[in-house]
């Protein structure tokens, strides 16, 4: 495969190309959707594939092809310096980042090969699992789980001489249950995952899971309605990562930045609390935004863009790092061969502080510790809004009854300017993010105490 790729190298080199850079990805799929203890879909896809892109005067041509041979990739790169060719002229000039040549295979652990499981086991467990929720409450009306794990590598070259391969392996679970009591209804969501295969539930037991979700539906069936206004808040580890990526995050990918978010011309400035440092992480062990390389073959580096409050670094790719005079962070990111990389986070977390958990409460005379989200949607401009699925009062500096339908809205930078404490624990959680392309990543943080937060209804 070497060899095929550096003659396709050379055939658009030759061509009159700029640069050029080759992505082939060999993956297989296997997803599983249960509803109510009953198997809705099953399916196992193999992935085989290429890309190839051009810089040819200026201008980025690419192509995908599920033929990976010398003539399949040929035809590709035939493709994109066409697309290239039509560009020149008609659109700003562009560039990319250059690095020096390198030659290397990242290989990762896994303990257990997602392949070497019959799918039969896997539809075991998930009936296992099912059977763990609905037998702990008999409120619990619908349960639907849905597993995904794909395995494979990546190999990736480009015209600077520069070859990476590397593996990977994603385990993903996802829960989605209701429960009802009389005529209050409640929902619960969860997600799961691990980097080492086939070990999802070695590392969260069927019981424990199952008591996470019940124990939401069951505390929301007999909770209160919140009081609405500004109230302080303490954030618990999902809260955080979620608010973090979510309403912070994407405002700091370079190509949103630079397409007028509020961020843009922050740096250097003050954004947040000095207690919070906010870190875009490829190296946290067993993440789903643990990685070597991006898809760009580019050495990927934690980015630290707010430290103590000050705005930093922006997470960029090849193309950004050039045109903001700022060196690529391997940020770059691909849900497949067939669509080119996209600027997207890896592991992004607020830094853990100093306080315990128990000092974090004590100073809340009245406020609400807000555990679990639902779902929101943040905006360009800093503004957000997120759903709460569970919740509680925080009164006299203890947790009090739990509280439903709730939700926290307001500017992203103003709630990070009133974060007042900071914990020492650390958790991350797992998911997909959608950005046109869906990738897996992950987020957290430890527990974070903001001054006032607004507390509304039900998104």
């Amino acid at each position: 495969m070497e060899d095929i790729l550096h003659k396709i190298i050379e055939y658009g080199l030759n061509k009159e190309a700029d640069f050029v850079d080759i992505r082939v990805e060999d993956y297989t799929l296997n997803s599983i959707e249960l509803r109510d203890g009953i198997v809705h879909t099953a399916s196992s896809d193999k992935t085989l594939g290429a890309s190839v892109r051009v810089l040819y005067k200026g201008s980025l041509g690419f192509a995908s092809t599920s033929k990976v041979d010398y003539d399949g990739l040929k035809s590709a790169i035939e493709s994109a310096l066409r697309f290239a060719r039509s560009l020149v002229g008609s659109s700003k000039p562009v560039n990319i980042y250059r690095v020096s040549s390198k030659h290397d295979v990242a290989k990762y652990t896994v303990d257990l090969d997602p392949r070497n499981i019959d799918i039969g086991i896997k539809i075991s467990d998930l009936k296992e699992l099912h059977k763990a929720i609905t037998v702990m409450s008999n409120r619990i009306k619908t349960v639907t789980l849905k597993y995904m794990d794909t395995v494979g590598k990546t190999i990736y070259m480009s015209s600077e001489e520069r070859y990476i391969e590397q593996n990977a392996s994603y385990t993903w679970l996802y829960l989605w249950v209701t429960g009802r009591e009389a005529d209050v209804m409640a929902s619960a969501r969860h997600e799961l995952g691990t980097r080492r295969g086939y070990v999802l539930y070695n590392k969260f037991p069927h019981e424990q899971i199952a008591k996470i979700v019940v124990n939401r539906i069951e505390n929301q069936l007999k909770a209160k309605t919140p009081r609405g206004g500004m109230f302080p808040a303490v954030l618990a580890p999902e809260v955080v990562g979620v608010f973090t990526h979510e309403a912070f995050g994407h405002l700091a990918e370079a190509d949103l930045t630079m397409s007028g978010s509020v961020l843009r011309d922050k740096l250097g400035k003050k954004v947040a609390s000095e207690l919070v440092t906010i870190i875009d992480d490829p190296t946290i062990p067993d993440s789903f935004g643990m990685f070597k390389y991006d898809d760009e073959g580019i050495e990927a580096v934690p980015v630290t863009i707010v430290e103590k409050g000050v705005l930093k670094q922006l997470m960029t790719d090849r193309m950004y790092a050039n045109l903001i005079g700022m060196k690529p962070t391997g940020n770059a990111r691909a849900e497949d061969y067939s669509v080119p990389p996209l600027i997207r986070m890896r592991t992004t977390y607020i830094k853990p502080g100093d306080m315990t958990k128990e000092e974090l409460f004590e100073d809340i005379k009245f406020g609400y510790y807000i555990v679990g989200f639902r779902g929101g949607q943040a905006n360009i401009d800093g503004t957000f809004q997120v759903g709460v699925q569970e919740a509680y009062e925080i009164v006299n500096g203890e947790i009090g009854d739990p509280v439903r339908n709730m939700s926290i809205s307001g500017n992203t930078l103003d709630t990070l300017m009133l974060v007042d404490g900071v914990g020492k624990d650390f958790e991350i959680g797992y998911g997909r993010c959608g950005k046109g392309q869906m990738v897996f990543v992950s987020d957290g943080g430890p527990h974070v105490r903001v001054k006032k937060i607004l507390i509304g209804g039900s998104l």
